[in-house]
Parts: structure tokens; sequence; C-alpha cells
């Protein structure tokens, strides 16, 4: 980034009966005996995963591994919602209950595996609480169904004055209406129940109804567009690779597409599409920064590896909001859209959507890294880098500074995350030539792309591929209470 209330009701199945559960492998699991039910008065509690920050998000032992999204968005520009998601999960410990992530829109049915299962819905605590016919156990897969309709729920962002999830712009003065998704660090769960926490990455595929005249766009690559029933249109994305809920963009709106070359700069040098989404109406200089789109992945791309995703490009929204990493389409504001930015944002396609976080307190992992990439872009450009870094440090030094892991919501994006985060990185590179620190982030990346990422992995990793010296540069900017000196060879 470059930064409900209805009383809770339990809805039990008028029938209960056995239900098949498919294994990971193939196979089918059948109970032997009829489950017990929750009872009313006392709902089974589920454990957290147990973020240091924010200790009510998601559940441990629950592993999501895809939503299936239909949206319907009938309303454009207001905050009503319709909508069913199928959700294919399993688990790393028996789970009795399963416990996602959701403060709104109203639920109004849930489905394991097709039959019709007891739920809560507890619009103030944001939890839905489904009850399986039998406990889900670790390596069995399910499929949970949720239908939904109505006002989607709030969240107050932790330090700007804003909501985070579902944003509508309102159709006033002439003004087109529009929705789109500005989520982090946990605003997905106010359109759709999720797992929503970084740890727990998933594949999507979304479908989005909307009104004729609008168009959807959302994470991954577009498969189809076609007429819907009432008259409008269903756009159909698939997002492949796994990405944490918060990265997930949607965006509803009068768009003008613009495809362009693609970059190759994937797996492999294969090809990344390439589309930007500009609202009709936007000033004309407003895309003048997205042409360096396919230069900023070939930079980034060389110091970091390949491009992990099959496509990119750049949604751009009216509202003066903090540009946002989503995942293969940033979203960027109006005001946002010079260079610089983009370049974060872009960087961020690898640090935080592909390697995702195991605790919010570590989010300088994704805002140092991406702050970095500002510093290899602007000598890519043939620039020195030496202004910007002396910048950085004055900027931290002006500021309280702290150690890298935040320890409460208001130091998430705060100018340790940012700004120290990045020098953090610079001494490291200061210990080491550049052929071996571009190694070193390269193998930052394809190392740990697969797991939820600390600063304790960091700081092993710095040992192993770079030595003691570079550990303990690190090491100093990372734990130390006051503001090291000035990084230098």
């Amino acid at each position: 980034m470059a930064r409900a209330a209805v009383s809770p009701s339990w809805r039990l199945s008028s029938l209960l009966v056995l239900t098949l559960l498919t294994g990971a492998q193939g196979q089918a699991v059948i109970p032997t005996v009829l489950p017990t039910l929750p009872p009313l008065s006392a709902p089974v509690a589920a454990e957290p995963v147990g973020d240091s920050i924010f200790p009510a998000l998601g559940q441990a032992g629950l592993d999501v591994l895809n939503y299936d999204l239909d949206l319907f968005v009938d309303r454009p520009g207001t905050s009503e919602l319709r909508g069913t998601v199928v959700l294919t999960v399993t688990a790393t410990k028996l789970l009795p209950v399963l416990s996602l992530d959701f403060l709104g829109p109203q639920v109004l049915e849930v489905r394991w595996n097709g039959l019709a299962a007891p739920y809560r819905h507890d619009q103030t605590l944001g939890k839905l609480t489904v009850a399986p016919p039998q406990p889900l156990l670790p390596d069995m897969r399910a499929r949970v169904t949720v239908r939904f309709a109505g006002q989607v729920g709030v969240r107050p962002d932790p330090d700007l004055p804003l909501n985070v999830g579902w944003q509508a712009v309102p159709a006033l003065g002439g003004r087109v209406g529009a929705n789109f998704t500005l989520s982090e660090p946990d605003g997905t769960r106010t359109f759709l129940p999720v797992n929503d926490h970084p740890s727990d990455p998933a594949t999507f595929t979304a479908r989005i109804t909307v009104p004729a005249g609008y168009t959807a766009a959302a994470s991954g690559v577009q498969r189809s567009d076609v007429a819907a029933p009432n008259g409008g249109r269903t756009f159909t994305f698939e997002q492949a690779q796994p990405i944490p809920t918060y990265a997930l963009a949607i965006h509803v709106g009068r768009f003008g597409r613009v495809d362009s070359a693609a970059v190759p700069v994937g797996e492999g040098g294969a090809d990344v599409i390439r589309r930007d989404y500009f609202p009709v109406g936007v000033p004309a200089g407003t895309r003048d920064a997205y042409v360096s789109t396919g230069e900023i992945l070939r930079v980034l791309a060389d110091w970091f590896g390949p491009y992990p995703f099959s496509t990119y490009g750049s949604a751009i929204v009216t509202p003066r909001v903090p540009a946002l990493e989503t995942a293969t389409l940033s979203t960027m504001p109006v005001t946002s859209s010079n260079v610089r930015v983009l370049v974060h944002e872009t960087a961020h396609q690898w640090f935080g959507d592909r390697m995702t976080l195991a605790d919010w307190s570590e989010v300088w992992l994704n805002e140092g890294f991406a702050t970095y990439a500002e510093l290899l872009w602007a000598q890519a450009q043939g620039e020195t880098g030496d202004d910007m870094v002396r910048g950085w440090y004055a900027r931290a030094g002006r500021n309280q500074t702290r150690p890298l892991v935040a320890t409460t919501e208001s130091e998430l994006f705060d100018t340790t995350a940012y700004i120290r985060g990045a020098l953090a990185l610079h001494a490291v590179r200061m210990t080491v030539d550049d052929a071996a620190f571009k190694a070193y982030l390269r193998g930052w990346v394809s190392e740990f792309s697969s797991q939820p990422v600390t600063t304790a992995d960091l700081l092993t990793y710095t040992r192993t591929r770079l030595g003691a010296k570079a550990e303990a540069a690190l090491r100093l900017w990372a734990e130390s209470p006051e503001l090291p000196p000035m990084p230098q060879r």
C-alpha cells in the first residue's frame, strides 16, 4: 500500500443426514455416527489464527484452497451486494466448526457439500460459524457454500479516515456510480466470508454481473464476458496463483480498457498479459505513468526474479484513497498516478501478494521491500540513488522510530515500516557487491514464496546466504530501538 448490528441467531437445517467429505487424495470418508449439532445457547468456539495485531482474525488450522464467487452488483455506486461463494476448504488439524470472518451482508443460506448446514452469523463480532455434519479432519476437503445479500459490513481503517473493504462511489452530480475493493489489512470480510489472514492465501474465481453499460475487472486473467439474463454482462476472472484475501481486486464502473504488449518476464520467460482500466472521463494525462509499466516489470523482474502471476495492470479510481497492490491489478487513484507509486505497488506483486506474511506485525517485509524497489528503479534510470537514501535517512530521523516488527495497529503503515525497512535492506546491500545482493533478493523470493514469512526467517536466510556481517547489519536495523547510523560500505 502507498497508504453491523444484527442480532446473532443459529439457523439449523431441518434434516440431519450423513454427508460425504472428499479427501485430499479423492477418497470418500463416511461418518459412522450422526454428529451432534451445537446447541442454540452454546455455540462451539473456534481458535483464531493468533495474529499479534488482529487477534480475532482467521481460524487456526483452516486452509481455504479456493474461493469461487458469483457476485451481483445490481446498483453500482451503492453498498448493496448479493452473491454466492463456494469455499473449497481443508484443515491442518481437527476442526469441529468452521469460523469465517464476515461482517456482512446478511447470510441467507449455508451449505456443506451441498446440504443445508447450521450456522451462526454474528455481524457485530464479524464471524460466520458453520457446523459441519462431522468435524473436518486433516487433509479432508469440503465445499462450503454461502449465499448472502444486503448492505456490506463496515470496518474502519486502522489509521486513516476511511473504511476498508468494499468501496462505493455514488452517482452524484453527473458522476457515474462505481465500486472497488480497498481491503488492506482486513477489509475483505466486509463483503465476503473469508479466512481473512495473509497466512492463508488462496486461489479465486470471480464471476461479476453488472448492469448494461458497466464493466467489471478483478484479480487474475479474464476468461469470459457474456450477456447476463437481466440485460447486463457477466465478467469471469480466474486468479490461479494463491493470494492473500486483502489483495483481491474487484472493480465495477464505466471503464475504458487499454491492452498493451505482453511482457516476457514471467516464469520461464512467459509473457505477462498487460491491461489497464481507466474510468470514462478521466484526464488524459492520467494515463502517462502507465506507459512505463512494461519497463517497470522488466527492471523489477531482473532484481526479484520472474513476475509471479500471469497478468498485470492497474485500475484507476477517482476517490482520494491510498494506492493498493491488489493482486495482478493494482488499485491506483488518479492523484497517485505517477511512476514512483506505480513502482512501489508493482513491487508488492512479489512482496505481499506472492510472498505472504505469517503475522501482520511483520508488514515491513512488504512495505520495506516495495519502498526499496523505488531506489532500484531510480538506479535503472541512471540515477545513483544517493539522494534518495539520504532523504530516507533524514525522514527516518525526523519521525519516531522503532524496531521493525510492529506492536500496534497504528504502527502497521508508519515511517518505520516503509523507510526504516528500506534502509535495513540498504544496510545489507552495503555489506556485499550488487551481484550478491541481487542473488540474495531473488533467492528470498524463490525460496520463501510458498510459506508465510517472518523477520526471523529473513535473518536466518541472510546469514545463510550472505554471512554473519550481513545478518548483523540487518539485525541492527531490525531490532535497535534507536535509529542506526547511515548505511555505508
